[in-house]
């Protein structure tokens, strides 16, 4: 099982921390360091220094690492027009060489849309759904050839369909909890699909409708990557593990219920669970960014055991 960084800077932290995250990230042998993409916080907390861009960052990122992939769970499609994000993805790619990984979602936080004046349209998941068409378009179109689009959101007429990104074919993630459209969406577009912040049971309910999906658009099911994103704390004993829980503001009963917290035994074992309903990576959301030596102790005493 692939274990990855995922981390919420809109809570409270600039470049400087997330590099230091991502450094780490890579030091310790994790696969991939990815990001929300949010401009306003969540909940309690002043979200100082304030928001930073999830491509501005992963462009410093990708000039600052070396091995690990890079990416967002998940791009707000609401933030950019599909053009621009090709272009912005396609040059971060080039940028890593080749490490990028686009998950992009539609887009729901409506009070960051108003703080920072980005409309908010009714409709999204139609938008989604083009937006996935044209960015995927844009990078498949042959060098030389030119694309066009028409849709009901977005036209897009003789575009150069340029720049390439570095690699052959950058992942695109879609995720999510819908029943229907979400399936199908990602059956046609997706190298890998995620379900955020769900039990064991949701997850193989979710899986089964994406697998079933891709079976009914003549796709392999195996096709797919399968992949959670889960809160992280955990502790060398309970102590460690209260402690951790207190500096995110979480308890930890409802973490043990809702995430991956405890001993690095009861961690394991939990993902275990999740692995055999056919998760194959996750996504770690670690919210206290400062605390490096939770990503040393899930490197060292949780990861050799996944195999």
């Amino acid at each position: 099982m692939d274990l990855r960084i995922f981390t919420e800077p809109q809570q409270g932290a600039d470049y400087d921390t997330l590099l230091r995250v991502a450094r780490a990230t890579e030091d310790l042998g994790f696969d991939a360091f990815f990001r929300s993409d949010h401009y306003l916080r969540m909940g309690s907390g002043d979200g100082l220094p304030g928001p930073t861009d999830a491509w501005i960052t992963l462009a410093g990122l990708a000039r600052e690492t070396s091995r690990i992939r890079l990416g967002t769970l998940m791009t707000a499609a609401t933030f950019r027009l599909p053009g621009v994000l090709a272009i912005q993805v396609a040059q971060v790619d080039r940028m890593s060489g080749g490490r990028v990984e686009l998950g992009l979602g539609a887009g729901w936080f409506e009070e960051e849309h108003t703080a920072y004046g980005i409309p908010f349209p009714k409709e999204k998941f139609g938008r989604l759904e083009e937006q996935l068409a044209i960015v995927t378009g844009l990078w498949g179109t042959e060098a030389g050839k030119t694309f066009s689009y028409e849709g009901e959101h977005y036209r897009l007429a003789d575009s150069p369909a340029l720049p390439k990104p570095a690699q052959r074919k950058v992942p695109v993630l879609i995720g999510g909890h819908g029943a229907t459209r979400t399936p199908r969406l990602a059956a046609r577009y997706a190298d890998e699909f995620n379900i955020p912040f769900a039990s064991v049971e949701d997850t193989e309910r979710q899986f089964g409708r994406v697998r079933a999906a891709a079976e009914e658009a003549g796709r392999p099911a195996g096709d797919l990557v399968y992949s959670n994103a889960l809160v992280v704390c955990v502790g060398r004993d309970d102590a460690e593990v209260a402690r951790r829980a207190a500096a995110i503001g979480r308890d930890v009963d409802e973490l043990k219920a809702n995430g991956l917290a405890g001993s690095p035994a009861e961690v394991v074992e939990k993902l275990g669970r999740y692995a055999a309903v056919g998760s194959g990576r996750v996504y770690l959301q670690v919210l206290d960014l400062d605390d490096l030596d939770h990503l040393e102790l899930i490197s060292a005493q949780v990861a050799p055991q996944l195999g």
